[in-house]
């Protein structure tokens, strides 16, 4: 009856200790090699404080079964439960390192390495590893060898003995000592070819930057020259014999033997990568430096550091090469090629990896490193306390110098621990390269309790990993650009304040043309003790940022400064921008995107609040039926025409800049709405608010002429049609107002009198809409009426139906395609489209005579039309694969099968299109190429008017509004040419498909 109560109260024990089979471990702890301790409770409380004690106590008997010799198992025993020490170190691998049990298992002997405990021990260097790693006399030796020391830095990092940046810096150490070891087995192997030549390994990564993972590249450049009294002439045979040198150390580290390899030494990040030779000598590697090298590998080299082999040339390596380290901040471009650096990164994780990425994703250790490397770059040039390689340590350079807020780095600090903590952890348990957070839960609650997370250690830990990694992507963004502010404003008593010129050489690395102004600028808005001062020094740091992501920070800045103090005396100005999260960063990307959206706020401040995501906010463009109303209701309210029209223009610049800061966002991106990924919806979008805002201006100051000069009734009917753009719903920010106006005098009234009141009416809407004011002027042009420009401004129904039965032209025919009401009598507005259908629709399609006539006019357009001077093939409108050959080609169909085929009735380009393929007459193919051409172009024309603050269509010259155009159409910095490249090619693809069907009978 003992036994079961016995086994029953152990059960209890075991649980309360940590194990999680209980069952299994009663089965290990009856075994007969832990017979003489099965019952002493220093060894179940040593198991129980262990990160797995399953795990623990499987490798402990496992090692005694290891043994020789029962004399050996009692001495490993009898020194487990007597000395504390090892028995701290011993059972806390064994708890977290499956593959450390493996290799204790194998080498029965080596827990002797766990048993001394001097001061030495502590912290042991490259010194006592070599040491450690002198009887090494082939691969496989070393390979046991490094185990050992390995061995040594996990027990004492497990039992909290060194902290992670020490365990990281000793296993830099161990790595040192390995290759020195490796080059001398190479040597000795190949005495002629160490004869001939001086090798220096120049240790890269986190080796060089002395914070080694458990299981990680090692990362090296070789740098050779002949060895010293032999003929310089013999530089070649050097260099051969220092590449097979090289390339026999890193198989001697690399390669898997019968006690698998060390790890693999990646030469990669030398001169021209894997393609470039893999021992260069010192002066090929500074001419590659100092004529080719990209900012990337300058950041790199921040961790140099001679490691092994020829230790004068390895220095003579680092001297030669820190100087271009340092100087690489005033390269161009040089923060935006760090930052794509960063961002390529992060794309470049699988989806389903990136939550779980420890290393490379959001909030992730390579944010902290980035930043930090960032600044050591931008500020290092002129304070050398900067110039260390280790991640930590520079932190707390760059807060001594007050690039950095104490307590921003102090939390910087606590996370990035963290997680290196955790990255050990992962990797130490199989000794495998990984940085994934595991999914197991019995692998995430040995991790939580490696961390001293008893308490639900799975919970806790995936809190407090979150946590962390909240306080990094946070600080990722704040860290580059806070000490800006403490440049200008009033500070604490305390606080460090960043020296002018650091901050206008930080200004400069950011893209600031003129870092005085810009310090001028944050001066204004930040200076002073008032609450309003102090809400712009939290907002000012992630705006910078912002800024500092579009072509041009410095008007981004400037207009931000120009908004506040504007709008500083509000109260609700500053409260939006600090509490609704969209908001400040949509004004961000709206201020620094070019001059139009800025320019139409500037007329109103007020519009700001259409940036946040409150009652008042909004950029979702209004339908035309509620914009008509409130045109209508403002002219209600006015005095009379001119008061009722200026009021009608206010609305329409409120939703011109809705409607701008809508595509801006939709095409930047921002943290909470990433970037629009269908192109042809944002084109669609911005084509129909602007028609839907110019159908309801009409509107509105329509019937504020007719009340001002008729009261309520005009003595003739009177519509607006929609022509061109306009009526197919695709006009862009800067397109005049296409239109045909046509009337109908009402029962009784005179026509005489009737089409002087409609010409007045035209007239006076024209001028009213064109009246130099602070708002954009809407442009009237009526150039598509019958006889054009010769021909009457306004045509009764009757007149036009004359004119059209005798005298109608196909290209009459052909703008009619668009032809579609917008304001007015809706009545008579249908029936003009009635009366219109038959041209546009004909029911037997067009003669043979009508096409060669529409081919003549394109041709002849192309010729004649086209701006001199301008390149063709850049062209938005008239160029190849421009709007115009795609407009073309959809009205040639339209105007053939539209009778036929109801699908084409539209005055849309792209409905029509659509409508082509479905109905057989274009293949799929075809309308993709001919879509993608049509939207691009319509995005550069509105990207061009948005930056520029006038239509164009030809891309800008000027460089900084190019780069302005290439931002909005999805290329980063630097990329311009791509961006033309691009375009010339989606429209020559578009150019030849048009041809093909055009041309076609």
């Amino acid at each position: 009856m003992t036994a079961p109560g016995r086994r029953s109260s152990t059960f209890t024990r075991l649980l309360r200790h940590g194990f999680t089979d209980p069952s299994a471990a009663e089965r290990l702890l009856d075994a007969v090699e832990l017979a003489p301790v099965r019952d002493d409770p220093v060894l179940l409380e040593a198991l129980g404080a262990t990160a797995d004690p399953d795990l623990a106590l499987h490798g402990l008997v496992r090692l005694l079964e290891a043994q020789p010799d029962p004399t050996a198992r009692r001495e490993l025993l009898d020194t487990v439960i007597a000395a504390k020490p090892l028995r701290d170190r011993l059972l806390g691998v064994l708890g977290a390192s499956e593959a450390l049990a493996d290799h204790l298992a194998r080498h029965s002997g080596d827990w002797q390495a766990l048993v001394t405990y001097e001061p030495r021990d502590l912290h042991r260097g490259v010194e006592e590893f070599e040491s450690g790693l002198a009887r090494a006399a082939d691969p496989v030796s070393l390979r046991v060898a490094y185990r050992r020391c390995l061995l040594s830095i996990a027990a004492r990092d497990v039992c909290g003995t060194i902290d992670v940046a020490e365990t990281a810096a000793e296993l830099a150490d161990l790595a040192t000592a390995t290759l020195r070891a490796a080059l001398a087995l190479a040597e000795a192997a190949a005495p002629e070819d160490a004869a001939r030549c001086r090798l220096a390994v120049i240790a890269m990564g986190k080796c060089g930057g002395h914070e080694l993972n458990y299981v990680s590249d090692v990362d090296v450049i070789f740098v050779a020259e002949p060895a010293e009294g032999t003929d310089p002439a013999d530089e070649a045979k050097a260099l051969r014999s220092a590449t097979s040198l090289a390339s026999q150390m890193m198989r001697i580290c690399s390669e898997t033997t019968v006690e698998g390899s060390i790890w693999p030494v990646d030469a990669n990040l030398r001169p021209e990568g894997r393609n470039g030779p893999l021992v260069r000598t010192l002066s090929s590697h500074l001419a590659y430096y100092q004529r080719w090298a990209k900012t990337w590998e300058f950041q790199a080299l921040l961790k140099a550091r001679p490691v092994a082999g020829d230790p004068a040339l390895g220095g003579a390596y680092v001297a030669a090469l820190q100087p271009l380290v340092w100087q690489a901040s005033e390269r161009e471009n040089f923060v935006a090629d760090v930052q794509k650096m960063r961002r390529r990164v992060v794309e470049n994780i699988p989806a389903a990896e990136i939550d779980r990425q420890l290393k490379l994703g959001p909030g992730g250790l390579r944010d902290v490193e980035f930043a930090v490397q960032l600044l050591q770059l931008v500020h290092g040039r002129a304070d050398t306390s900067l110039h260390s390689g280790t991640t930590l340590d520079a932190l707390k350079a760059l807060a001594a110098g007050g690039y950095v807020g104490r307590v921003d780095a102090a939390q910087l600090d606590e996370a990035y621990r963290f997680l290196r903590s955790m990255e050990h952890r992962i990797q130490l348990h199989r000794l495998r390269r990984t940085h994934l957070v595991p999914e197991d839960e019995a692998d995430l609650r040995r991790l939580g309790r490696s961390l001293g997370l008893r308490n639900d250690p799975v919970t806790a830990l995936l809190r407090e990993w979150k946590r962390h990694a909240a306080v990094v992507r946070r600080l990722h963004e704040k860290l580059f650009y806070r000490p800006l502010l403490d440049a200008v404003a009033q500070l604490g008593p305390g606080e460090t304040r960043l020296r002018p010129d650091a901050a206008r050489e930080r200004l400069v690395a950011l893209g600031y043309a003129d870092p005085a102004a810009a310090l001028r600028h944050l001066e204004a808005l930040a200076s002073g003790v008032t609450r309003k001062a102090a809400i712009q020094r939290t907002l000012l740091p992630v705006l910078l940022g912002w800024f500092a992501d579009s072509a041009d920070p410095d008007a981004g800045l400037l207009n931000f400064r120009k908004v506040s103090d504007a709008l500083g005396k509000t109260p609700w100005y500053l409260r939006l921008l600090r509490d609704e999260g969209a908001a400040a960063e949509n004004l961000a990307r709206v201020l620094s995107a070019g001059r139009l959206a800025p320019d139409l706020l500037m007329r109103a401040p007020e519009a700001v609040a259409l940036l946040g995501d409150g009652d008042a906010g909004g950029l979702a463009p209004r339908g035309r039926a509620q914009l008509e109303q409130e045109m209508l209701a403002a002219v209600r309210r006015a005095d009379d025409a001119v008061q009722a029209v200026t009021a009608a223009r206010g609305v329409r610049r409120r939703e011109l800049f809705r409607t701008a800061a809508a595509d801006i966002v939709g095409s930047y991106g921002t943290e909470a709405q990433p970037v629009e990924a269908d192109e042809g919806a944002l084109v669609d979008r911005v084509g129909g608010a602007v028609s839907d805002l110019t159908a309801a201006t009409l509107a509105g100051t329509l019937r504020a002429v007719v009340r001002d000069g008729w009261g309520d009734t005009l003595p003739t009917r009177f519509a607006v049609i929609g022509m061109g753009r306009f009526g197919g719903h695709e006009l862009g920010y800067g397109s005049d107002a296409d239109v045909l106006f046509v009337h109908e005098p009402r029962e009784g009234v005179d026509e005489r009198e009737a089409a002087d009141a409609a010409n007045k009416v035209v007239a006076e809407m024209r001028r009213l809409l064109q009246v130099p004011s602070a708002d954009p002027p809407l442009i009237i042009d009526a150039g598509l009426r019958p006889e054009g420009k010769n021909g009457p401004l306004v045509r009764t129904l009757k007149s036009y139906e004359a004119y059209y039965r005798r005298w109608s032209h196909a290209w009459e025919s052909h703008a009619l395609l668009r032809a579609e009401f917008v304001a007015g009598d809706e009545d008579l507005g249908r029936r003009f489209t009635e009366l219109v259908d038959p041209l546009r629709y004909p029911a037997r399609g067009l003669s043979e005579e009508a096409v060669r006539e529409i081919r003549r006019l394109k041709a002849r357009m192309e010729s004649e039309r086209l701006p001199r001077g301008a390149d063709p093939r850049l062209h938005a409108k008239l160029g190849p694969g421009g709007l115009s050959d795609v407009e073309w080609t959809v009205q040639l169909m339209q105007l053939r099968h539209g009778h036929a085929v109801p699908g084409l009735r539209t005055t849309r380009t792209r409905q029509a299109l659509a409508a082509a393929v479905a109905a057989g007459l274009v293949s799929e193919e075809d309308a993709a190429t001919l879509d993608e051409a049509w939207v691009l172009a319509s995005r550069v024309r509105n990207a061009v008017m948005l930056v520029r603050g006038r239509a164009g269509d030809t891309f800008p010259t000027d460089p900084r509004e190019l780069a302005a155009v290439g931002r909005y159409l999805g290329h980063g910095p630097g990329h311009a040419g791509d961006m033309l490249d691009a375009y010339r090619r989606t429209t020559r693809r578009a150019r030849a498909t048009m041809e093909a069907l055009f041309y076609s009978d």
